[in-house]
């Protein structure tokens, strides 16, 4: 039966359709959006940490998000024509699997101390998280009715933020707060009057940076062993198998709202890892704080996430999503102004600030795109998976810009400077809203 077929809309609840009740797996399904969230948030600080550990350049450091995001965009698509193949259960389980490998390779990366071998582990990692996202989010899409499908996958995405801030926790607790005290000038010294001493250090270092990868691929294991034996919903929509991968692509590349809504999502993933990035960044430099120190302001804009993404999708009950999507996307570019022309610590909060602006735009974007698609939702989803990888290449740029500002002669510092991507990408994501909103006026 077709999700989108009128007679089956029962607006009283979020997950009965035909007559079952997808409650269960539901929540089972919405525990993996904890999962990825905490491989995302525990990386993040990870461009600080590897910059300071190896003496890298920013650039260098932040291509960590480079290779982290670099295996969405290799396994998006492959992904896709798997669960078209097969099912949903099926992309879960190969997901769970290469998340879990990747997090065991953080073991020989760390021994041998090569920087190209945490970013393979990294890469190996996002390939399984490609799967898991996209299988999980048309999944949810497709458990209860279609005129409240953006509705349940904001509410999905809800508890993403919960293992965001887990991953944050244990990278501030054990990771960054463990790492030896020595700045990088210190670390520089040593570089030249005693190897030895520096690398011993670098060794206990990358064996902190390792032991939670470790950890999080045995609990990954976990829920393998539990989506193993789990029975899952079969959702057939009256149009699968209708299209073939060929036609499926045209028809998406000719659905102006979908591919507006992937460029839409490359800009908000990039602008989300940048804030989060360099939150750090931005506060050592401009502050003087330590990592650890400023990694906690990085917790506080994401308990503003979590509280923002409930209290949005509420209004969801009450407004238009693009409506929603444009008023918050001008909201974060203005406290992006805020983080560029404000010093100190005021900044450093409009930094903060941001997170509340953002809480509502992935599953919104991921809604709009593919609003009624039917069976053609699971390819469609490789491209708004693909488009993760806007956090694959506007870090390293942003990073290279905090590097080479000086160029530009500016008053301002480069950090601060840097901070105009993201005012780009709020741009962006504030037109794709009102477009959207004034496109679905026209049709009524």
């Amino acid at each position: 039966m077709s999700t989108n077929d009128p007679k089956n809309k029962q607006s009283g609840s979020l997950f009965k359709l035909n007559g079952q009740n997808y409650l269960f797996p539901f929540i089972l399904i919405t525990s993996l959006f904890a999962l990825w969230g905490f491989a995302n948030d525990i990386t993040n600080p990870m461009v600080a940490a590897f910059k300071n550990i190896l003496l890298i350049s920013n650039f260098e450091s932040s291509l960590v998000q480079f290779a982290f995001y670099g295996g969405y965009c290799f396994m998006a698509i492959p992904a896709a024509l798997f669960i078209r193949k097969y099912n949903y259960k099926k992309g879960i389980l190969v997901g769970l699997g290469l998340y879990s490998v990747g997090c065991f390779l953080f073991i020989p990366a760390g021994n041998a101390m090569l920087f190209w071998a945490f970013l393979v582990a990294y890469f190996v990692m996002t390939c399984g998280l490609a799967f898991l996202e996209t299988t999980s989010n048309p999944y949810i899409l497709s458990l209860g009715p279609d005129e409240s499908a953006t509705r349940r996958l904001n509410f999905a995405q809800a508890f993403n933020p919960i293992g965001s801030l887990t991953g944050m926790l244990i990278a501030k607790e054990f990771i960054l707060a463990r790492l030896d005290k020595a700045t990088e000038a210190e670390r520089l010294v040593l570089q030249n009057t005693d190897p030895a001493a520096l690398t011993q250090i670098q060794q206990t270092d990358l064996d902190t940076v390792s032991l939670p990868y470790l950890l999080l691929g045995g609990v990954v294991f976990c829920f393998f062993i539990m989506f193993f034996v789990a029975k899952l919903p079969k959702i057939v929509s009256a149009d699968s198998g209708v299209y073939t991968v060929g036609q499926t692509v045209r028809n998406l590349l000719n659905n102006k709202r979908y591919v507006f809504s992937v460029v839409a999502q490359a800009f908000y993933v990039g602008v989300q890892i940048m804030v989060w990035t360099f939150i750090i960044q931005y506060a050592e430099a401009e502050l003087g704080m330590a990592k650890a120190t400023a990694q906690g302001y990085n917790m506080i804009a994401m308990g503003i996430f979590v509280s923002s993404r409930f209290i949005c999708t509420f209004l969801l009950k009450y407004f238009k999503p693009s409506v929603l999507l444009t008023t918050l996307a001008i909201g974060g570019g203005t406290f992006t102004l805020g983080a560029i022309f404000i010093h100190g610590i005021v900044g450093l909060y409009s930094i903060v600030a941001i997170s509340a602006c953002m809480s509502l735009m992935f599953p919104t974007i991921y809604g709009i795109a593919l609003k009624g698609m039917g069976d053609e939702a699971k390819l469609a989803s490789a491209g708004l998976i693909l488009a993760i990888g806007g956090g694959c290449v506007m870090p390293p740029l942003q990073g290279l810009l905090i590097d080479k500002a000086h160029w530009f002669g500016t008053w301002l510092s480069s950090v601060r400077v840097s901070f105009v991507l993201p005012l780009i990408c709020f741009i962006v994501i504030a037109y794709f809203g009102y477009w959207v909103y004034r496109n679905s006026q026209k049709s009524m």
